[in-house]
């Protein structure tokens, strides 16, 4: 791998271990895995799917996640940079992380923003008896979109727009405070409330009557489901897309961290938080849904456990029949809100640390200028009356093809083609306590690529031989596959203007190993 000469500049960076764990974790918790975990374990053999979701953790999550540790922490980059420093060219593959940040900024803002709105609403349980309409029809006023009526209209909503502009307006004074300030700060107090919060809400909903009925049905294994192919995909995807991985946020954050800073047992706190708080998750899920079942004379299977209609459909409904709804109603958006807001924060750091490193731009020129023009993109796609279903369909396009490909390019270029591995490796177990064996290129440089590329092909057959939710098959060309597109163009695009940022750079410790004194004090920055 390719170095230059000179000292780095030094850069931001967080104050310690605590900091970078709790920013690290408020990333990798996010609203998926309190809406898309219970679900992905109840459709996959309930208790038993536990034993690939371990299996997932281990030998895909927690490496690919000291991947983008190393990456980030050795080349002391966003990113882009990171790659360049690796090979010069393979800066398209950072932007093209950057661009999936993009993407997802945008309508990810919009699910805060509603979880906001909730949060207020909980107070009066303003959606009444019927939580769909109210979602639906009185909050989003979802256009009926279809046939000859328009896929995207700029009929906005002002019960999403107000608090999507709100939204945008906080995380732009985080990140414009810094990684200290700003980051770190909002994570150190959002992670501890959110656990708090959340733990309360899971407590609660144990004691409802019918709880047990529904832990039976999340927990009682199916052990046939260990021998079907399609368990094991899912266990490894959701593995992935909960982590927070392979899309820049972990290799950002990585080089956030002074040189001399233990990287793998952090590693390892970070994936087990990220895993206990998605089992904290389908517990306190699953209790309410046993309870609302009860209440209804309904089984489980009968009610929404996942994405947005569990949050804001099914969960509604649920403190509506609860004792003391309103306060629980508040904890749970509150906990969405929360763990939205940190989520968000490290997406869009990614993107500021890209434009900050290549133009040359400071903190708040770039986080300005980002946020501004993220800002105005948000709110004309997703606070409108056809928000939803736009948010819907970039989503599933970006996570199911962009992450995957964005993770099978890191794979193939950095430990096939370049045969990085080996000094990756080398770095980790240098500046770490927990040791990094030879089993991590096994994982990284075969279990990983190979069942991200069965995982891709999947989805990508799939969605071309059936219309992604059966939506009009030129909206999806556009919305869809135009959003991949954009993922493309946008590497490209962004590689080509020439480096202004500072690049004096030497990769510490160095590699192969030589026998020196101690480092200097400016390496250990």
């Amino acid at each position: 791998m390719s170095t230059a000469n000179n000292t780095a500049a030094p850069r931001e960076a967080f104050t310690g271990q605590v900091g970078f764990i709790l920013s690290a974790i408020g990333s990798a918790v996010g609203l998926g895995n309190i809406w898309r975990f219970p679900g992905v374990a109840y459709e996959n053999g309930g208790g038993a799917f536990m034993v690939p979701y371990l299996v997932a953790l281990l030998t895909a999550g927690i490496p690919i996640l000291y991947l983008d540790y190393a990456l980030g922490h050795r080349f002391r980059g966003g990113a882009p940079q990171a790659f360049r420093r690796v090979k010069g060219w393979l800066e398209s593959v950072g932007w093209f992380q950057v661009m999936i940040c993009v993407l997802i900024a945008v309508y990810y803002a919009a699910v805060v923003a509603w979880a906001a709105s909730f949060f207020v609403y909980s107070f009066g349980l303003d959606w009444g008896d019927d939580a769909a309409a109210f979602f639906v029809g009185e909050h989003l006023q979802l256009a009926d979109v279809g046939g000859a009526d328009p896929w995207l209209t700029f009929d906005f909503v002002a019960a999403v727009l107000i608090p999507l502009v709100l939204v945008w307006v906080a995380v732009i004074a985080v990140l414009a405070a810094g990684v200290v300030k700003g980051v770190q700060r909002a994570n150190v107090i959002f992670i501890p409330l959110l656990i708090v919060a959340f733990g309360i809400l899971v407590v609660r909903s144990l004691f409802l009557e019918g709880a047990v009925d529904g832990l039976d049905v999340l927990f009682t294994p199916d052990w046939s489901a260990l021998g079907d192919p399609s368990v094991w995909i899912a266990a490894y995807g959701q593995i992935f897309f909960s982590l927070s991985v392979a899309f820049g946020i972990m290799i950002t954050y990585a080089s956030y961290r002074r040189r001399r800073s233990n990287m793998t047992g952090p590693g390892l706190v970070v994936a087990f938080s990220n895993s206990g708080f998605e089992l904290l998750a389908g517990i306190g899920v699953f209790s309410a849904l046993g309870f609302l079942a009860s209440q209804q004379g309904v089984t489980v299977a009968d009610l929404n456990f996942q994405g947005v209609l569990l949050a804001f459909v099914t969960f509604p409904t649920i403190v509506t029949e609860m004792p003391g709804g309103a306060f629980f109603g508040a904890l749970f958006f509150g906990s969405l809100v929360m763990a939205g807001f940190t989520s968000l924060v490290s997406i869009l750091q990614v993107v500021s640390a890209a434009l900050q490193e290549k133009f040359a731009l400071s903190r708040r020129a770039a986080t300005i200028g980002l946020g501004l023009v993220l800002g105005v993109v948000s709110v004309l796609g997703f606070s409108t009356t056809t928000g939803l279903i736009l948010l819907d369909t970039v989503d599933a396009f970006v996570n199911n093809i962009g992450i995957v490909a964005s993770a099978i390019f890191m794979c193939v270029f950095v430990i096939w083609f370049y045969r990085g591995g080996p000094e990756l490796r080398f770095h980790l177990n240098a500046v770490s306590t927990t040791s990094v064996g030879r089993w991590w290129y096994a994982c990284v440089g075969a279990i990983v690529p190979v069942m991200l590329i069965v995982m891709l092909v999947q989805y990508v057959i799939t969605r071309i031989g059936e219309p992604y939710e059966g939506y009009d098959t030129t909206y999806l060309l556009i919305a869809g596959w135009g959003s991949v597109a954009l993922l493309f163009l946008g590497a490209i695009l962004f590689s080509l203007p020439r480096w202004r940022g500072r690049e004096a750079f030497t990769a510490w410790p160095p590699y192969p190993p030589i026998d020196t004194a101690s480092p200097s004090k400016e390496a250990q920055q």
